[in-house]
C-alpha cells in the first residue's frame, strides 16, 4: 500500500475481498464495477480481451473509500472520488504507466480527475459522452405498445445478434467488449436479451441485461436499426427486459442514457424509469500522439 491508501492488483479475488462489500454497498451507483468484475469471476481474466485487467482501492484507516478497474485497451472506470483522492490516483497511476486512453465515473469525478491526469501524464482530456444513470421506479408501458411481441432470443437467432451487436457498437462509438460471436453465445445461453417482433416474427428491436449482482440489473444494449426507429420497438423490448427483470427479484433495475440523445432520456423517463447521476466519459490524447 502507498503511503496515500491506493492499492493495486490484477487479482480480481484479491480485490473482491478487499472491496467487494465496498461496491455492494451502493450498488446502484456501483453497477458497471459489479458487473464487469462479475464477468470477469464467471468467464475468466479474458473476458474483455488477452490484456490482463487492473483493479484497485483506496483503503483509508481499514475502511475502503474507493475503487477502480481498467479491462485494456478501454478507459479507467472510478467509483466517486474527492479532488484530492483523484490527484493522488493520477499521480499514482502516471507513475506505473502515463498511457491512458481515458476515464469513465460519476462526473465530478470524471472531470477532476481528466484534469489531474493533464497535471500528471501531460495528457489532454476531451469530453467524449455525457450519461444519465436511471433507475426504474414504477414501470409504464407506452400505450398503445407498437403491434408485436417480445420473445427470448434462442440460438436460432445468433446470426442476427452478431450483426445488431456490432451495428449498435459502432453506432456509439465504442470499443467491443467482447468478440461479437461470445458476446451473442452468453446471452443466449443465460436468456439475457429479448427481440421485440413484428406480428409476423421480423425481429425489429433488441433489448440485453446484464447479470443480477447484488440485487441489481442492468438493461443493455438496447439497440434498434436505424430505418426502424420511431416506432415505439425500444420502448417495447425495454419494457419487457424490464418486466423480467423484475419477476427475477431485482431490487434495482438500470440504465444508462446517452445526454444528447433527448428521445431515448423522454423515452425512458416516460416508461418509469428516474434519474439516480450523471456520469462523464473523457479521452486523453498525449501530445506526441496530437503531434503526428
Amino acid at each position: 500500500m502507498r503511503p496515500d491508501g491506493w492499492h493495486v492488483t490484477e487479482e480480481l479475488d484479491d480485490f473482491l475481498a478487499r472491496a467487494g462489500d465496498f461496491l455492494r454497498s451502493r450498488p446502484a451507483l456501483h453497477t458497471v464495477p459489479l458487473t464487469v468484475t462479475e464477468t470477469l469471476r464467471t468467464r475468466g481474466a479474458d473476458a474483455y480481451g488477452t490484456e490482463a485487467p487492473i483493479f484497485g482501492w483506496l483503503d483509508r484507516a481499514g475502511e475502503v473509500r474507493a475503487a477502480f478497474f481498467r479491462t485494456p485497451p478501454r478507459r479507467l472506470s472510478l467509483t466517486p472520488l474527492t479532488p484530492d483522492e483523484a490527484d493522488s490516483l493520477a499521480d499514482h497511476l502516471a507513475g506505473l504507466s502515463p498511457l491512458l486512453p481515458g476515464v469513465t465515473a460519476d462526473h465530478d469525478t470524471a472531470t477532476v480527475f481528466a484534469e489531474a491526469w493533464q497535471q500528471h501524464a501531460g495528457t489532454t482530456p476531451t469530453l467524449h459522452e455525457r450519461q444519465r444513470l436511471y433507475r426504474l421506479g414504477t414501470l409504464t408501458p407506452p400505450e398503445p405498445l407498437p403491434e408485436g411481441r417480445g420473445r427470448v432470443a434462442g440460438q436460432h437467432d445468433r446470426e442476427q445478434l452478431i450483426v445488431w451487436y456490432r451495428e449498435f457498437v459502432e453506432d456509439i462509438g465504442a470499443i467491443a467488449s467482447a468478440d461479437a460471436g461470445s458476446w451473442a453465445d452468453t446471452r443466449i445461453d443465460y436468456g439475457r436479451v429479448t427481440f421485440w417482433e413484428t406480428a409476423d416474427g421480423t425481429p425489429v428491436s433488441v433489448a440485453g441485461v446484464t447479470p443480477m449482482v447484488a440485487g441489481q440489473i442492468r438493461v443493455a444494449p438496447v439497440y434498434t436499426p436505424a430505418h426502424l426507429r420511431g416506432r415505439g420497438y425500444a420502448g417495447a423490448a425495454t419494457v419487457e427486459v424490464s418486466r423480467a427483470a423484475l419477476a427475477a427479484g431485482a431490487v434495482d433495475i438500470l440504465l444508462f442514457a446517452d445526454l444528447a440523445n433527448p428521445t431515448s432520456n423522454g423515452l425512458y423517463q416516460r416508461i418509469g424509469y428516474r434519474p439516480v447521476a450523471d456520469f462523464a466519459v473523457y479521452d486523453f490524447t498525449c501530445a506526441a500522439q496530437e503531434g503526428r
